[in-house]
């Protein structure tokens, strides 16, 4: 396909340089008061893991702001909440537990960067702390932290993300013909429109 591949990191440093020493020094083992601040007003993050052969998945988990629990200075802990029930992320974290996360704030253009391990834990008291409407998770992803720092705005600031202006929901067909179209033939798409309707949103914590 003629595509010149960078094979080694030499090459690869060779082509985009070196990281400044701020971008080196910003990693750090434990959160910080301004990480805990970020948690504390995040309502979404991205889970990314991998399975013992190194085939990856990243999963969105979202809840009202502060939804992800600080347990100490380097632990973390995120409610499950009811969902399609593939568990292509717990099953990878059952066989290699490193995980990396990134929390959005909407608006920012900044987020926050986690690397560690992870477990999955059934229950524990915290779980009375990550109740929303009556609904208390199942389980929960605790993380130990390895790495954390904040990440800069620049890929947010050109993809334009939070500017509603450049939004475009429409280019796409809607979800109901996805679903139609690709997972769920035999629906009709009334029926689909229906389930992605008020009958989905009424079953986000059941």
């Amino acid at each position: 396909m003629g595509m010149d591949v960078i094979e080694t990191e030499d090459e690869l440093r060779a082509l985009i340089g070196l990281p400044n020493g701020a971008a080196l020094r910003k990693e750090r083992p434990k959160l910080h008061e301004l990480d805990r601040q970020w948690l504390a007003a995040s309502p979404f993050c991205l889970i990314a893991t991998a399975d013992a052969r190194g085939a990856c998945d990243v999963s969105p988990k979202g809840d009202p702001p502060g939804f992800t629990v600080v347990l100490d200075d380097a632990t973390i802990a995120i409610p499950e909440r009811p969902g399609n029930k593939r568990a292509d992320g717990f099953r990878n974290i059952l066989a290699n537990p490193h995980v990396g996360l990134l929390y959005f704030i909407p608006g920012r253009s900044d987020t926050l960067r986690v690397n560690g391990r992870a477990r999955l834990v059934r229950d524990a008291p915290f779980f009375d702390d990550m109740i929303v409407k009556g609904h208390r998770p199942m389980l929960a992803i605790v993380v130990q932290i390895e790495e954390i720092f904040h990440h800069c705005a620049k890929a947010f600031m050109r993809s334009h993300l939070w500017k509603p202006e450049t939004w475009q929901p429409d280019s796409v067909v809607p979800r109901p013909v996805i679903a139609q179209t690709l997972e769920r033939p035999r629906d009709s798409l009334d029926e689909l429109e229906r389930y992605y309707g008020a009958e989905y949103a009424a079953k986000l914590y059941r």
